[in-house]
């Protein structure tokens, strides 16, 4: 994601006091988070159902057909501490049946010519657009991300679509000189068949379209599993889907525990590629379920971004992108800022004004537009955290501000900044996933790349200087996929995400991304140069 889309001023964000995703049967007012739920059956519209208690029931999409099972899951709003839906706990048959019925589609799929299967993205891509604030008010309700971000999430997504769909005139074959008379070599770029998608909980309905899009358009069938904290829009976007006039067979839905669904999708033999983003724990399991069919890992896993803040920086500047990398998404982003180098010289002005940032960040309802971080997704992942940062002092951090729950209902923790942190300790070594900065000192730009590198992720980094020098030194000697340099860290379409080390395997995003989902094949072929 491009995070200059991101920052969306205040009056620009849209209001509501719903928190709780319910919809009131027979009720059609805006109001509603689900107000399009069952007021219309024309094409382009979400037609949501409820129970009876008003928490919503959703169903998997496998071959086209809406499927249930008889035990189901629920969803909580991390805002509210209430259910707000059911869904099912699919079942390895469950999984077996989407996987072999997207094997049955993709053959028919790649025989398309890819201008036709770019045309089926932009269909779904203009029906995102269409449902825009319904979808938008899903992935608030149950990840409490704030609205406007969510919004972003969408529009984004809609236009991943549209920019992978571009690629159908784009990624193409070679032609290899031989060592032979009478011989040409043709290398074809070739669709890998059925493919996993197993997606995270953070930006989970953006990563439908990260790893669906560039599937699609080469020729490939896709089984997605949303995150069980937040299947909601993948849900809804399944729905749209089902609208469509996309194949069926072509995008097929399970959900369900990892365990069982997960699991299933990565030792399947039927599956030729399987896609993760989530955690090394879990990018591990994938690579043990996959290894005996030795099917081929894609693996975007977790990130401990260092951001070194030089002696020469533009200080406000370095304060402000760093805040901005914390405390989106209520910083549970795998690339953003996750530790501090600050150069001493500059340390004492830098932990100042980095606390004051922080201390006046809004938290609370996600809905209301003033608001700038929302709570965290759930009650574990804020326990998580907070241990991390009761570790940290353990240690020996000065806690500079934060550090607690933020009182009332809702997973929110308070944005909390660390200093005098150990580069040993666990708080600047692993991952903490929550809106805490932790914050040490350095004398020499040698000792800053040597912290930084100090870690066994290896996903994205930046720097903050002056210097072209510098940046440039730091640019070559970082050891990471990505280096921000005087800026956020948020990624572009047109670019290529992918970590190092324990960051993952591959990557995602322009035209190296797309190569993910190909494989070769070589022809040697043969002709009679006399032949008129």
């Amino acid at each position: 994601m491009d995070f200059d889309a991101l920052p969306i001023p205040p009056e620009q964000h849209l209001s509501s006091s719903v928190l709780v995703g319910v919809h009131e049967a027979g009720a059609c007012s805006t109001s509603n988070l689900l107000f399009v739920a069952e007021c219309s059956e024309e094409r382009g519209t979400i037609a949501m159902g409820a129970t009876a208690t008003g928490i919503q029931r959703y169903e998997m999409l496998i071959d086209g057909e809406f499927v249930s099972s008889s035990k189901m899951l629920q969803v909580v709003n991390p805002a509210t501490e209430e259910v707000i839906s059911e869904f099912p706990a699919g079942r390895v048959e469950d999984v077996n049946r989407a996987v072999l019925a997207a094997e049955a589609a993709q053959k028919n799929w790649a025989a398309l010519p890819a201008v036709r299967r770019a045309d089926y993205l932009r269909e779904i891509a203009t029906l995102l657009r269409m449902n825009r604030e319904a979808l938008a008010r899903v992935i608030t309700a149950e990840q409490g991300k704030i609205l406007s971000l969510a919004q972003v999430e969408v529009d984004f997504s809609a236009n991943y679509l549209d920019y992978m769909a571009e690629f159908a005139r784009r990624y193409e074959g070679e032609i290899i000189q031989s060592d032979r008379p009478g011989e040409n070599i043709l290398l074809y770029k070739m669709p890998i068949g059925v493919i996993a998608g197993i997606l995270p909980w953070n930006f989970p309905f953006f990563l439908i379209v990260r790893k669906m899009a560039p599937a699609l358009v080469t020729g490939n069938a896709i089984v997605i599993k949303p995150s069980s904290e937040t299947p909601n829009n993948a849900f809804e976007f399944a729905r749209l889907v089902a609208q469509s006039s996309l194949p069926k067979g072509v995008f097929n839905l399970v959900s369900g525990s990892g365990s069982v669904v997960g699991n299933a999708l990565a030792a399947h033999p039927k599956v030729g590629m399987v896609s993760l983003t989530g955690s090394v724990d879990g990018g591990v399991a994938v690579m043990h379920a996959a290894a005996d069919n030795v099917t081929k890992v894609s693996l975007e896993l977790g990130g401990k971004a260092p951001a070194i803040v030089m002696g020469d920086a533009d200080v406000d500047l370095a304060v402000s992108a760093i805040r901005a990398s914390r405390i989106i998404n209520t910083g549970q982003v795998c690339n953003c800022a996750e530790r501090v180098y600050v150069h001493t010289s500059v340390a004492k002005e830098f932990i100042a004004k980095m606390t004051a940032a922080m201390q006046q960040t809004v938290t609370g309802d996600p809905f209301a537009p003033a608001t700038e971080m929302g709570p965290m997704v759930s009650k574990r992942q804020r326990e998580l955290v907070h241990d991390a940062v009761q570790q940290a002092l353990k240690d020996g951090a000065k806690l500079e501000c934060g550090g607690n729950f933020q009182s009332g209902k809702g997973y929110f923790y308070q944005a909390t900044v660390l200093s005098g942190c150990r580069q040993e300790s666990g708080i600047m070594q692993q991952e903490i996933f929550g809106p805490v900065l932790p914050i040490t000192t350095f004398e020499t730009l040698d000792e800053a790349i040597s912290y930084a590198n100090d870690c066994e992720y290896g996903l994205t980094s930046s720097i903050y200087t002056r210097s072209l020098d510098v940046a440039m030194r730091a640019c070559n000697e970082l050891k990471f996929g990505e280096t921000y340099v005087n800026r956020e860290n948020f990624e572009a379409m047109q670019g290529f995400h992918a970590g190092w080390r324990k960051s993952g395997i591959g990557g995602a995003d322009g035209k190296h991304g797309i190569e993910e989902y190909l494989q070769t094949h070589v022809v040697y072929m043969n002709y009679d140069m006399k032949k008129q």
